[in-house]
């Protein structure tokens, strides 16, 4: 029903209609838009419950798409997932190598624990999704695999230092696989419990293994074996 004219300032004077509310219309997302949308929240959903518990039915309803835009992308679960999770892999291995700058040993080996407990602290969705083990992946694409790299990494350098203090070389490798795995196993409960801090946490993982390896034996046995 039109509104009836007013009187302004004694002129009587016809009311403008008020135009009529235009339905406000959803912005599409681009192809490149949607992909990165879809592998966010693959990557919350493989972190909160893991390969095998999640559907792509919920990573659709997630998205407010149809599972058919999912398999369009990914083809499939299993391809989401190796795209999430090469995405952490190169990120966690970027992040432990740029941080690995010191010259000296010690400064390495803080820098090193400093990097995964940041990472895990920062990143933690993604750190569950890399130490989730997945029947999907061979051991080039896990968690594992970036330990492997950076203890490669590590043993060259022990590997010298070995040599300049008389040790055998040789055992580089050993060594880095047990620092490694010490640092990795000790995220891994980190991420759960989070304290202490992580400064405190790796300036304790930096005292074992740096006092441990300052007082290495050339040739060490066993007491207990006769």
């Amino acid at each position: 029903m039109a509104e009836a004219p007013r009187e302004v300032g004694g002129k009587r004077r016809r009311a403008v209609p008020a135009a009529a509310t235009k339905p406000t219309s959803r912005v599409r997302m681009s192809a490149a838009q949607r992909r990165e949308q879809l592998i966010a929240i693959g990557r919350q959903i493989f972190a909160e419950r893991g390969f095998d518990a999640t559907s792509i039915e919920e990573v659709a309803s997630r998205a407010k798409v149809s599972k058919p835009v999912v398999y369009e992308h990914f083809g499939g679960k299993e391809g989401l997932y190796a795209v999430v999770v090469d995405r952490e892999v190169r990120s966690l291995l970027e992040r432990i190598t740029t941080a690995l700058t010191a010259g000296h040993p010690r400064e390495l080996l803080e820098q090193a624990a400093l990097a995964l407990l940041s990472y895990i602290e920062e990143e933690t969705s993604g750190f569950r999704v890399l130490v989730r083990e997945s029947p999907v992946l061979s051991a080039t694409g896990n968690f594992s695999s970036v330990m492997n790299d950076v203890a490669h990494q590590v043993e060259h350098i022990l590997g010298a230092e070995f040599s300049s203090r008389g040790y055998d070389p040789k055992l580089a490798e050993l060594y880095a696989q047990a620092l490694v795995g010490m640092v990795a196993l000790t995220g891994r409960w980190w991420l759960e419990v989070r304290k202490p801090r992580k400064e405190t946490v790796a300036a304790h993982l930096v005292n074992l293994s740096w006092n441990g390896l300052s007082h290495l034996e050339a040739r060490p046995g066993l007491i207990t074996v006769g």
